[in-house]
């Protein structure tokens, strides 16, 4: 058995053990990176030196007794997507316009994780800005699946997903604005939570689309997952969206009792557009919660046609905000133009690639005179009508339960000059983000040798239930993870 083949419970049982080391933990990781990593492209910068050091003073501390036996996350290694800011650590966002940027300070996650001993091993790839569903829009390399080389490990979070998948790190924290944790999950074979917009703060989280985003992590199975969701999550008063309600004990939720819940099934996300195999895959899962005591019935979320529409207009006005301070004066890399204009217009075309392009002119105009009524205002009604669909269904559900996205993983370049097959990707995972409920993805077979995501949606600030019911499905299935990844492509 590899290492991370280990659960984080059982990981920090072998360290408390004595049967390994922190330091044996982070050359596993290193080494791991050294060895697959070039097929795979999922880190962006590895921090070796630093995470040695680190290393080194943890086990110091286990040495001296000082290690917390109840603190399961105490020396385990992680990898954190390049968009969220690390003191001292190079963060890009993929993007070329931030290449030589060095963050003062450290997000609140990354503080979280380092307060809880975590080992940060590096910066993973991405989607330049977040902006994608295939990690075919980094502005330094591909992300290759590691179920097959061949395929996408969808976006924006798809080097963090690729790296927990091919066991490079135990864990891993991605972004989510329209699904960029969850489809890379699905689409890679690991477990990946969007938490309840306001439950994990942004501050230190480059912004996207800031009503849309959301940290959350990415792990091999649902009890890791808790664990970290459970040091991440709470109140932070430097970030003004973040929530300031009790985190419950989520470990306290894996039960594997599901008997009585209600979920109630999307009859347009089971029809058309949906794959046969992951229909399939996804009736059998429900199967196995109706045979562990669930109620399931089909239901309807009417406006959820439109959400793709509407988060396109939503986020890319968002994004054309955000982005406009990175002019090449503040921020990362300078092209010199004649004049200050020439020098703006000269360091976005030079740092900005052509998906970020995209956006920032769809949002530009979408917020332009003339424009906005008839786009942006309209799309904020129709996000409206979207979030009291998830609400009228919650007074009678206690979940919503589908695919999380409409296929498996695609071939690499499939897609890549046709943005709008593109975007329909998210149509699954998007009205969660408008709505701003947590959903997770959890593996539910295969299709056609790829991995098939189940995406499991709850009440606002329930993280538990959907805990609780993802666990008790994990367990009844015992899902084989990702073929150990040897080099080459998988069949």
């Amino acid at each position: 058995m590899e290492p991370f083949d280990y659960s984080l419970k059982e990981l920090s049982r072998r360290l408390h053990n004595g049967d390994t080391t922190v330091e044996e933990l982070v050359r596993t990781s290193l080494k791991r990176i050294e060895e697959v990593d070039e097929q795979i492209g999922a880190f962006l910068h590895v921090d070796r030196d630093n995470a040695l050091e680190r290393a080194k003073e943890l086990d110091q501390q286990l040495k001296n007794g000082e290690a917390d036996a109840d603190n399961v996350l105490f020396g385990l290694p992680m990898g954190i997507k390049d968009n969220m800011v690390t003191k001292g650590v190079r963060t890009t966002c993929a993007s070329k316009i931030l290449d030589n940027f060095v963050p003062v300070h450290d997000a609140t996650v990354v503080e979280k994780l380092y307060d809880a001993s975590t080992v940060m091993i590096g910066k993973l790839n991405m989607d330049e800005f977040a902006m994608g569903s295939s990690n075919e829009n980094s502005g330094y390399k591909i992300v290759r699946n590691p179920w097959h080389l061949g395929h996408v490990p969808g976006g924006s979070s798809g080097g963090s997903a690729a790296a927990v998948a091919a066991g490079e790190v135990p864990f891993s924290l991605g972004s989510d604005t329209g699904g960029s944790i969850r489809e890379p999950a699905a689409y890679c074979g690991v477990v990946g939570l969007k938490p309840t917009y306001g439950r994990v703060s942004r501050f230190g989280l480059v912004a996207f689309a800031s009503s849309l985003d959301q940290i959350g992590p990415i792990t091999r199975s649902v009890e890791d997952n808790a664990y970290v969701l459970q040091q991440i999550a709470g109140h932070d008063p430097r970030d003004s969206t973040s929530v300031g309600k009790e985190v419950p004990n989520y470990l306290e939720a894996l039960t594997g009792d599901v008997k009585g819940l209600r979920i109630g099934v999307p009859k347009n996300y089971m029809g058309e557009g949906v794959s046969k195999g992951v229909r399939d895959r996804v009736w059998e899962a429900l199967e196995v919660l109706k045979e562990l005591g669930a109620k399931v019935e089909e239901v309807n979320l009417p406006h959820t046609k439109y959400g793709m529409t509407a988060y396109y207009v939503l986020a890319s006005s968002e994004a054309s905000s955000n982005l406009a301070r990175f002019d090449g004066i503040r921020y990362g890399i300078r092209s010199e133009g004649e004049n200050l204009i020439e020098t703006y217009k000269q360091s976005r075309e030079e740092g900005f690639g052509d998906e970020v392009k995209r956006r920032i002119l769809l949002g530009t105009f979408a917020l332009s005179a003339g424009f906005y009524d008839a786009y942006y205002l309209k799309a904020q009604k129709v996000r409206t009508l979207i979030k009291q669909d998830f609400e009228d269904l919650f007074l009678n559900y206690d979940l919503i339960i589908g695919p999380t996205s409409p296929t498996t993983a695609f071939q690499i370049g499939e897609n890549v000059d046709d943005p709008l097959t593109m975007y329909a990707n998210d149509v699954m995972t998007i009205p969660i983000n408008m709505a701003g409920v947590p959903a997770i993805s959890v593996p539910c077979g295969l299709s056609d040798g790829m991995p098939v995501g189940l995406q499991i949606i709850g009440r606002h600030f329930d993280e538990a239930t959907i805990y609780r019911a993802a666990h008790a499905y994990e367990q009844a299935v015992n899902f084989k993870h990702a073929p150990q990844f040897k080099g080459g492509a998988h069949a």
